[in-house]
């Protein structure tokens, strides 16, 4: 864990934070209003304001958190004041500065976005932050633009809480922090006389101070809510406190104007008279401020429809009403051509287009939202699924008409997918999940075709049409990356090296485990370039990780892809010289699926890959029917047994037995032993009693970012030496 940095001028920021004088236990209530809103425009289980102390943190306001560590050293936001901009984690498990975060490591925080709050001196004094227990895959620009907006709300309300704490500490130097200060900020006596006006309000109601000064405040304030000021004045006076919460009124500007207005209180006794400061703030910007908010948690911002978040919100309220709504997801077909030949600004113009074309179509009281870049819903009260079908029609056709842009005729396509409630979804969720699946199967057909859901459509075809143009899409995207799973040495602990694993930083579904892709990827023709990226990114990381260990080695997966290629070799080739790497710094790692398909021609490859002085692994072993006779024939140093074995190996006698026989064999045939899935002190010691040599799991180490590898192993682990 990284402890945050400090302020090069901390006294001035703890001074700072301190005029604010807020209530460690109670808060500030005045910003619950707020951080409510941030939990529901992001959709996050928790919210917070979160100041800085010098050796602590407080929460000044906060939903959905209920314990937090106190100290600083371990605060998420004394490592976002340090930032101007956003801090988001989109994993913290995954970042070295919180993987080990006790928060982290309990659960409780996956996911971190915070912006630094600033004193009017510019000091940072604490941060508004979100927080979820699940990992977030992504938050974009838009989310970061939404964020600094509550921000500067919160920023409003904090400044206000520092007048009021100057007031009531220091009342003489309230006037003088009023003249300075950015808001409209008015003095009065208990006659409602105004004693001090400043700048600020000079401005807001177009009077000067020399003109004001003496008069009552009613000049500023509408008829109908003068009662609200002389009935707070009176109230005081007769032993009572100011309104806490801000008092709302109509303000009077000079030219007759009214404004929605926003009234803050404070007062302090002077002799036998009391006095009473207040701040006004003039609500027109932020009530249009609460707007945009609204738009932009809303609405799409190039097409001005609703997004998903407003789609699911309406409906919500159908159900939540009883009835019985249906949708309609529609995707363009062939609008990436449209970016590629004409530009992004000609793609942005068919897309409005697109969408006032099929709003068009839509009958009221229907509602159309884009949710997602070419994908668009619409939700329907029409349950009639021959009319649904005619209302696709419409959509489809409104679709294929074609657009001319800057002088170029675009034609698009279509498909839809049709989801009626509550035969397949009794939420919104559910209903949006079950038109998708029915778009994905209409996509199959062909362009411009439809489909209703059925119950039945076979889930894995989905998910193969599906992860088809994902996987491109996450390969050009740069959405892989590798974990790295340590290898250790059973006799001693010591790390002898570590397998390199795909993961997909999908965008939508988070942190993907290669089950859930690898099936798909492998059928597919992007096989062997990401063969060729894991090859060539773990040889970068094991050349690095060699400066620290000389005899580190790094274990690879191969793929049927790369052999059929026929360029393997040579890509070993190159990678082991760009990189300086000797041959045996390397495991190449194979199954026997790859190896019962032309098998003369793979050997051969083997063969020359073994001759370079690498090494290479029987990944899986024990799991497959040829395995004990592909051994016999392949040039392997080392096999690796199954985790479907060393799980079992104290709890089920035939699995021992399995292990021990593989070991034992293994030993004979002078081939290492890796064990995988070890999980406990107990299997290890089993496996180091019977003669194997290495072993990887959870025990030891679960697969992990580079960067937190090195922190947690190279730096920490003994090594291994091969001499």
């Amino acid at each position: 864990m990284r402890c945050p940095d400090r302020s090069s001028d901390e006294p001035a920021r703890l001074r700072a934070l301190a005029e604010y004088r807020i209530d460690e236990k109670a808060g500030l209530p005045s910003l619950d209003p707020i951080v409510d809103m941030a939990v529901r425009i992001f959709d996050c289980p928790a919210a917070a304001v979160n100041m800085i102390g010098h050796d602590h943190v407080f929460l000044a306001a906060n939903y959905g958190i209920d314990e937090y560590e106190e100290g600083r050293d371990v605060s998420f936001c004394a490592h976002a004041i340090n930032q101007d901009d956003v801090m988001v984690v989109e994993d913290t498990a995954l970042d070295p500065r919180f993987h080990d975060n006790p928060a982290v490591l309990s659960g409780a925080v996956r996911f971190y976005a915070g912006i630094a709050l600033k004193a009017p001196s510019g000091h940072a004094l604490g941060a508004l932050c979100l927080l979820d227990h699940q990992p977030h895959a992504s938050f974009g620009a838009e989310d970061r633009a939404r964020l600094k907006q509550l921000a500067g709300l919160v920023s409003d309300k904090l400044e206000l809480r520092r007048l009021e704490a100057i007031a009531e500490v220091h009342p003489s130097r309230f006037e003088a922090s009023a003249a300075t200060s950015p808001n409209a900020i008015i003095c009065f006596d208990d006659r409602a006389r105004i004693s001090a006006w400043n700048g600020a309000a000079s401005q807001m109601f177009g009077r000067s101070a020399d003109e004001m000064i003496g008069h009552s405040v009613d000049i500023l304030i509408a008829e109908e809510d003068r009662g609200l000021v002389h009935g707070a004045i009176d109230d005081v006076l007769h032993g009572g406190t100011p309104c806490a919460a801000a008092t709302p009124l109509t303000g009077l500007r000079r030219s007759g104007e009214r404004f929605a207005g926003e009234l803050h209180w404070s007062r302090w006794p002077e002799g036998d008279t009391m006095h009473f400061g207040a701040i006004i703030r003039d609500m027109t910007e932020k009530l249009r401020e609460h707007d945009a908010l609204y738009r932009l948690a809303n609405h799409d911002s190039l097409t001005g429809l609703p997004n998903r978040n407003l789609l699911h919100t309406r409906l919500s309220d159908a159900f939540g009403a009883g009835g019985s709504p249906a949708v309609i997801v529609t995707d363009l077909g062939g609008f990436t051509d449209v970016n590629n030949t004409l530009g992004h600004d000609a793609g942005d113009l068919v897309l409005k287009t697109i969408a006032e074309r099929i709003r068009a179509t839509v009958p009221e009281p229907g509602l159309l939202a884009r949710i997602g870049g070419t994908i668009f819903a619409t939700l329907t009260d029409e349950g009639n699924p021959l009319r649904l079908q005619a209302l696709t029609a419409g959509i489809l056709a409104a679709i294929a008409r074609p657009i001319v842009v800057d002088g170029h005729e675009v034609r698009l396509s279509g498909n839809c997918g049709i989801a009626i409630a509550p035969d397949h979804g009794e939420n919104h969720d559910e209903l949006i999940t079950s038109a998708e699946l029915a778009l994905f199967q209409a996509r199959s057909g062909g362009r411009g075709g439809s489909l209703i859901f059925t119950p039945h459509l076979r889930a894995e075809a989905v998910a193969r049409r599906m992860y088809d143009a994902e996987l491109h899409r996450a390969f050009e995207r740069h959405q892989f990356a590798l974990f790295y799973q340590p290898q250790v040495r059973l006799v001693d602990g010591a790390l002898v090296g570590a397998e390199a694993l795909i993961r997909w930083k999908h965008p939508e579904r988070g942190l993907l485990r290669p089950a859930s892709f690898l099936p798909a990827l492998d059928a597919g023709v992007l096989a062997e370039p990401v063969g060729r990226w894991v090859l060539e990114t773990a040889c970068a990381q094991a050349a690095e990780w060699r400066r620290i260990d000389p005899d580190f080695r790094m274990s690879i997966n191969l793929s049927t892809a790369q052999f059929r290629s026929g360029e393997l070799e040579w890509q070993i080739r190159d990678a082991l010289e760009r990189y300086s790497l000797p041959a045996d710094a390397l495991e190449l790692e194979i199954t026997e699926n790859i190896l019962l398909h032309r098998q003369e021609d793979i050997l051969a490859q083997l063969q020359n890959i073994r001759s370079l002085g690498a090494g290479l692994s029987f990944d899986d072993f024990g799991t497959g029917f040829a395995s004990l006779n592909l051994l016999r024939n392949y040039p392997v140093n080392h096999i690796k047994i199954d985790k479907s074995f060393t799980r079992l190996v104290r709890s089920s006698p035939r699995d021992r037995v399995i292990v021990v026989g593989l070991i034992d064999m293994a030993r004979h045939l002078d081939i290492g032993v890796v064990a995988e899935g070890v999980e406990s002190v107990e299997d290890a010691e089993f496996l180091q009693a019977h003669g194997c040599a290495e072993a990887q799991g959870y025990y030891f180490g679960e697969p992990i970012p580079a960067a937190i590898f090195a922190d947690r192993y190279l730096e920490t682990m003994p090594r291994a030496s091969r001499a």
